[in-house]
């Protein structure tokens, strides 16, 4: 793995994740060369991760940087390409990288037409944009996509996460779609379960229901992801019809809106725990019937 050269780093802009990444490469030795901010929070997070380093306009900010890192929303990467690309702040010899997940390299094409190396580094963590995210770095994979047959575009690609402490993971270009929807569907949905779950225990005057959830669900992702399937326990994977009835009745009195999502995340489960012979065969019949189960003939 080739380690690149000592490099201008252009950030574009100072979200959460680009302040962090510019910082993660000024701590390996490079220099970020310009940042571009416009809301308060993206200044306030600069001036904190990039303390120097000049505010400047986008084409500016590339203009100036042998290593180009768009860290902008999905909608918003294809539109800045192309606007970097048309003031001509993008050149033959610049590496060009964006750290959306959506996207492969085909995004970078009116940069890497004129010869510029372009790269996908996607950080697969939840940044708040402050210094804590520099050493979470070090427990991060990164999924990064180069050139189809370009070895040598791939070896940067790598180089560059290592070097801001990262672990690289190879991911095609076809893959990228797939990809991301994998880690949107577990880190975000995950994020509204857990939320959820704590409102449903203030309903019943749980003042701190974090207490109660932190080392149940840190068990449960523990197993998960060691086990997978083997791991589900509860009323749908044992069998306990009755208990989700209960479950589907409570919560049409108390929070009707959350028993769409109960139900169907409660199918998955069932499915997934009779493939696994965790569920019964015999049993699949009553449980979902449980799960769809009228809330008010629960209540008779």
């Amino acid at each position: 793995m080739t380690r690149p050269a000592r490099l201008a780093v252009g950030v574009v802009s100072a979200g959460r994740v680009g302040a962090v990444l510019g910082a993660a490469l000024a701590r390996a030795g490079h220099t970020v060369s310009g940042v571009c901010g416009v809301s308060r929070a993206s200044l306030a997070r600069a001036e904190a991760l990039l303390p120097d380093v000049p505010v400047l306009p986008p084409d500016e900010v590339a203009g100036a940087a042998d290593l180009v890192l768009l860290a902008l929303p999905d909608d918003a990467l294809p539109g800045m390409v192309r606007g970097l690309a048309a003031a001509g702040a993008l050149r033959a010899g610049q590496i060009v990288a964006h750290t959306s997940g959506a996207y492969g390299v085909d995004v970078l094409g009116p940069a890497t037409g004129p010869g510029a190396l372009g790269l996908a580094l996607h950080p697969a963590m939840t940044f708040t944009g402050r210094a804590e995210d520099l050493e979470r770095i070090a427990a991060c994979c990164f999924g990064v996509t180069a050139a189809d047959g370009d070895e040598a575009a791939w070896n940067v690609a790598e180089a560059l996460v290592v070097e801001m402490g990262g672990e690289p993971v190879r991911v095609p270009e076809a893959a990228r779609p797939l990809y991301h929807t994998a880690l949107a569907h577990g880190a975000n949905h995950l994020v509204t379960l857990v939320s959820e779950a704590a409102d449903l225990l203030r309903g019943t005057g749980v003042g701190t229901p974090e207490r109660l959830l932190g080392p149940l669900l840190s068990a449960a992702l523990d197993n998960a992801l060691r086990h997978g399937d083997r791991a589900l326990t509860g009323p749908v994977a044992r069998g306990d019809a009755g208990t989700v009835r209960k479950h589907v009745r409570v919560l049409g009195e108390h929070a009707p809106q959350m028993l769409p999502a109960y139900r169907a995340l409660a199918e998955r489960t069932a499915q997934r725990a009779t493939a696994s012979g965790l569920l019964r065969p015999d049993l699949t019949a009553d449980i979902a019937a449980a799960i769809r189960s009228d809330t008010e003939e629960g209540q008779q």
